[in-house]
């Protein structure tokens, strides 16, 4: 799914065309737009021990954490007089390019780039200090052409770039069908078909791929189109669990304002409260920030049934993430990293005591 030698060296593929590969679950391109907004904090209210926190995420239904959590105030009201900068990305590596040169303080991300930015700096870069979303994607089909899962094999399916994450999870579920694939070429007993997710809805209407292991909104995108869910993820794993999306924070920024990331993991453990107590409400205010931030809205047959394949949720599910590397290393992809300190979850530790839950579990891939 998502990843000694660090993660990034690739089998085969030089490091200059390293960084393009390894994107978040919905990667929609390269660049980051830095909304140059802060948020507005109440008159008087005091400021932690920074003036500002820069956050990233990306613009999709797997980030609705930041969403939400920005939309509604329900960061700012944790922070005080900090107030919150947030840029948006459409790709893993820009974003963190943005974290490795401090553009960023913390970000949401997926597992690829957050195990391929780990192991790039030796792990001297980043932590992963808690979860956010499980979940969200599917393998969807064209029912005129395919009817079973056997029937995958012959077809051309879509996912979303060479060594992401939903690239390597379709390859390792093929290869638990004993079918052969060419992970680099993506040819043999299927074709392997990358394709951006926001062409993808167009190629599947071209019929020029049969089908797709997509993350949402691309797979409710291609059932409006048509399609149908053929498989969903989260039926592979156990307890139907696997992270999609991770927080991550730099290091020195831990380091330096402890208090500022204990405030935004308080604003994230509240918002999935507040996400799993309102879900329409909380559907509904994604929208809203995804409007703001793309300049159209998810229709409601294509968000309905999205919002509802995503869990939101405090828990890292660190040994997903660690199984996520084991696949891309079975897949031929990656050298088998050295994950152990990716996290540390003593500040989402602190936060989950306060609210009466219970610890996160780091796996043994904890900091020392």
């Amino acid at each position: 799914m998502s990843a000694a030698r660090p993660l990034t060296t690739m089998r085969t593929i030089a490091v200059t065309a390293a960084l393009p590969l390894l994107l978040t679950a919905c990667g929609y391109g390269s660049k980051a737009t830095d909304d140059g907004k802060k948020t507005a904090v109440a008159a008087g209210a005091e400021k932690l021990s920074a003036d500002e926190v820069k956050i990233g995420y990306f613009p999709n239904l797997t980030h609705a954490t930041a969403l939400v959590g920005v939309q509604e105030g329900l960061f700012q009201k944790e922070l005080g007089g900090t107030t919150i900068k947030a840029s948006t990305f459409n790709a893993g590596p820009s974003e963190i390019e943005a974290l490795n040169a401090g553009s960023i303080d913390i970000g949401w991300i997926g597992p690829s780039p957050a195990i391929n930015g780990y192991t790039k700096s030796n792990g001297k870069n980043l932590r992963i200090i808690g979860g956010s979303a499980s979940g969200g994607v599917k393998l969807v089909v064209n029912p005129k052409k395919i009817k079973s899962l056997q029937d995958v094999k012959g077809k051309k399916i879509a996912t979303p770039q060479l060594g992401n994450t939903q690239d390597v999870a379709f390859l390792n579920w093929i290869a638990e069908q004993g079918w052969k694939v060419d992970a680099q070429s993506g040819k043999g007993d299927v074709s392997v078909v990358r394709t951006d997710n926001k062409i993808t809805p167009d190629a599947y209407k071209s019929g020029s791929i049969d089908g797709a292991w997509v993350p949402e909104p691309t797979a409710s995108k291609l059932v409006a189109e048509g399609a149908k869910t053929l498989l969903d993820e989260s039926s592979l794993w156990p307890d139907k669990k696997f992270v999609i999306t991770n927080i991550i924070v730099s290091q020195k920024f831990l380091k330096e304002h402890p208090d500022v990331v204990e405030a935004v993991l308080r604003g994230s453990v509240k918002t999935n409260g507040w996400i799993n107590a309102n879900p329409e409400k909380a559907k509904a205010a994604a929208n809203a920030a995804l409007e703001k931030l793309s300049g159209k809205a998810l229709a409601a047959d294509v968000i309905d049934p999205a919002w509802k394949s995503i869990t939101f949720l405090d828990d890292p599910l660190a040994s997903t993430l660690s199984t996520e590397a084991e696949h891309a290393v079975k897949a031929g992809l990656l050298d088998k990293p050295d994950l152990k300190g990716i996290y540390d979850l003593t500040p989402l530790d602190k936060v989950l005591k306060a609210e009466g839950k219970d610890k996160a579990d780091d796996a043994g891939l904890g900091a020392e």
